[in-house]
């Protein structure tokens, strides 16, 4: 716990410490916060709420995969600055799924409009609702809000004070109401023949010609989404059984503040590595998810250098400061980066992979992905500019499906001179502990 020494002093008088009455209070308020995980006092005072919640259930057999949508979950409603979503796969009994048995190829969680009252069938799909993507700059494929894969454990979600994602604003959407969806693709690999393969969505590894939309997949299509769909089964090892299948859920956790002017709000931008439009002299983006990264040369297996290297450009819509940023990657993946048109370091995000078998540990699989949590004001991009996304993967063997995907989270400039006065009240005395938060300027100046 951190406490301003300047608050500190005022507790001292010569070699005695006096104690004042609102200390005792402050007290009391810290322990309580310390045996409440779920919720603590965050920045100006405000509530920080957090709560957990499961997936519909996911049935799976050895080598089988999930990937379906689930429409209105269980969410937080209300007029919000979301925080952080953080998910894992679980049991039935609650204990986390390691990556070598349930592969966790993505989640993604997005909000939508639908109306209030809807027929229950109507319930189960969006053939009613609107869909309220992020900022661009790929959202006709990447909406999402949140997204991530293997990596979800051990990578940050937190938005920094005082920026949150607002959502549940009741001036802002159409007619109709917001709720959220979740897609969650999960491959079971116990028992498979070849695990990263299976991971990978080798097409030869699923015995499939045609994607789940009845076209046909081409040859030169060797891996990826077209190949591991919703009820595709990999390759198994001779006598595997199909057995009982295994329930496992996505738990999920939500952490939030109720809206208010003391929070700055922040755009979502995703950016695919895959996206050539703008270097090829195209109008439309054409963001294609995945890519294949082929075994390097002899020669360049000589000079020890089998790293491949993809990178695009990208514009940007509207500028403002960066206040994070994050990549998502594959198995095979070093890191990803983001680049100024003048070439400048915005943001780089490292691969951690795991060392052991428990879960979070997983040796092979990438368990984390670093993320950039600048100093607001810092690191600062235009409207319209043009930035390079650049990521690297292993290239000692071959990888399929691969994603260089990266999310930053924009605060626009104007919005923040406008908001600024109201949001920037500085309370008098702060802490870190659970979370960065400062005690309101109306309780501290009594002291």
């Amino acid at each position: 716990m951190a406490v301003s020494s300047e608050f500190m002093s005022q507790w001292y008088s010569g070699d005695k410490m006096k104690m004042s009455p609102f200390l005792v209070l402050l007290i009391t308020l810290l322990s309580a916060t310390a045996t409440l995980p779920s919720e603590a006092l965050n920045v100006r005072g405000h509530l920080l709420k957090s709560k957990t919640f499961l997936s519909p259930p996911i049935f799976l057999r050895p080598g089988s995969v999930s990937n379906k949508w689930y429409y209105d979950i269980a969410f937080p409603r209300g007029h919000l600055a979301l925080k952080s979503f953080n998910g894992e796969v679980v049991d039935e009994r609650g204990v986390p799924v390691p990556l070598h048995e349930t592969y966790l190829h993505h989640w993604v969680v997005e909000p939508y409009y639908a109306p209030k009252v809807a027929a229950a069938a109507e319930a189960q799909k969006l053939s009613k609702g609107i869909l309220h993507r992020n900022s661009g700059v790929c959202k006709t494929t990447l909406g999402q809000y949140y997204g991530l894969g293997s990596e979800t454990r051990h990578t940050a979600t937190w938005v920094p004070d005082p920026y949150g994602i607002e959502v549940g604003n009741p001036e802002a959407p159409p007619e109709g109401y917001e709720k959220w969806l979740l897609n969650v693709h999960a491959i079971d690999t116990r028992g498979v023949t070849d695990k990263l393969g299976c991971t990978e969505c080798r097409c030869d590894l699923y015995n499939v010609t045609i994607d789940e939309y009845g076209r046909r997949i081409t040859e030169d299509y060797t891996g990826g989404l077209y190949c591991c769909y919703d009820e595709t089964r990999c390759k198994v090892k001779e006598g595997i059984a199909d057995g009982e299948a295994r329930k496992v859920f996505l738990r999920y956790t939500v952490t939030w503040l109720d809206w208010s002017d003391a929070v700055l709000p922040v755009k979502i931008y995703i950016f695919d590595v895959t996206d050539r439009a703008l270097i090829e002299g195209k109008s439309e983006p054409a963001c294609k998810v995945e890519y294949q990264v082929e075994e390097c040369s002899s020669e360049n297996r000589a000079n020890n250098d089998c790293v491949h290297v993809q990178a695009t450009k990208q514009i940007l819509p509207r500028g403002g400061d960066i206040v994070f940023g994050v990549a998502h990657q594959h198995s095979g993946g070093i890191a990803a980066s983001l680049h100024g048109e003048d070439g400048r370091l915005l943001c780089e995000s490292m691969a951690t992979y795991g060392e052991g078998q428990e879960a979070g540990n997983e040796a092979g699989y990438i368990v984390g992905m670093s993320t950039c949590y600048p100093k607001p004001g810092t690191v600062t991009v235009r409207d319209g500019e043009v930035l390079t996304v650049v990521s690297n993967y292993s290239s000692e063997r071959q990888h399929t499906g691969v994603m260089g995907l990266f999310y930053i989270l924009v605060a626009e400039r104007e919005q923040q001179q406008l908001l600024l006065p109201a949001a920037a009240v500085k309370p008098g005395l702060c802490f870190s502990f659970p979370v960065s938060w400062c005690l309101p300027s109306w309780l501290s100046s009594n002291l």
